[in-house]
Parts: C-alpha cells; sequence; structure tokens
C-alpha cells in the first residue's frame, strides 16, 4: 500500500498509476472516462437495493460520494474526487470498503459461525465473482 502513496489524500493519480493500482488491489474495478467502476449484478430490484444501501452508509459515513447507476438487476458504483478532479486514494479507500463489505461471504470463512445465504437460487440475492 505505501509504494502509492502521494503526498496528500487529494492528489490526482494518472492513467497509469490508476490502472497499475485496480490490478493490485482491485481487480474487479476499472477506469472508464475518470472514474473507477465496478458493475455488482444481483438477482433483482430487492437485491439491487440492498447494495445501493449498502454503498449509501459507506459513502455517508466516510463523507466521499459516489456515482451510481441503478438497474433492476445491477448496481454500478463510479468513483472520482469531484473536488480533485480526478481519482485519489479517498476513492481507492472508499472502492476497498465498499468491495469488502458487499462482497462478504460469511459461509466462505473456514469455522464461521454465520453460515451466509444458501446455494439456492430462491435466496440468491447477489452474483459472487
Amino acid at each position: 500500500m505505501a509504494k502509492w502513496r502521494k503526498p496528500t489524500a487529494d492528489t490526482v493519480y494518472s492513467a497509469e498509476d490508476i490502472e497499475a493500482r485496480l490490478k493490485d488491489e482491485l481487480p474487479h474495478w476499472y477506469l472508464e472516462d475518470g472514474w473507477i467502476r465496478r458493475k455488482y449484478k444481483t438477482s433483482g430490484w430487492k437485491a439491487t437495493l440492498m447494495v445501493v444501501n449498502t454503498v449509501g452508509h459507506l459513502a455517508e459515513a466516510a463523507w466521499h460520494h459516489p456515482d451510481l447507476n441503478v438497474s433492476y438487476a445491477f448496481v454500478v458504483v463510479k468513483l472520482s474526487n469531484h473536488a480533485a478532479k480526478g481519482v485519489t486514494d479517498k476513492d481507492f479507500e472508499l472502492a476497498r470498503k465498499i468491495e469488502e463489505v458487499v462482497m462478504w461471504r460469511p459461509g466462505a470463512e473456514a469455522g464461521a459461525a454465520l453460515e451466509g445465504t444458501p446455494d439456492d437460487p430462491r435466496f440468491k440475492y447477489l452474483k459472487y465473482d
């Protein structure tokens, strides 16, 4: 992580640095039109709203707000620091937290007390990578 540190949290990264950092830290995210983005596929509207609310909570707690494209079975999260006019450490930090929380699978952890969502189409709400 330290190798990516910039002088301030609002220092804008170059496209080359963003691509390299995404590859290392957030492989399901991509750079497009000056934003780092991630598409979360869901099983339908109810699941989409759960993802939107999760992202909303994390963004508000961080005081750093993404743009969202919301549809019936997916949510696209777009991060760019509006004040800095580019992608900064704030975007990477929020993206990591969103990824950690939205993609959390308790049943995948060895010895976990929480079993996680059953592997049954009736209960699946998120399409995990």
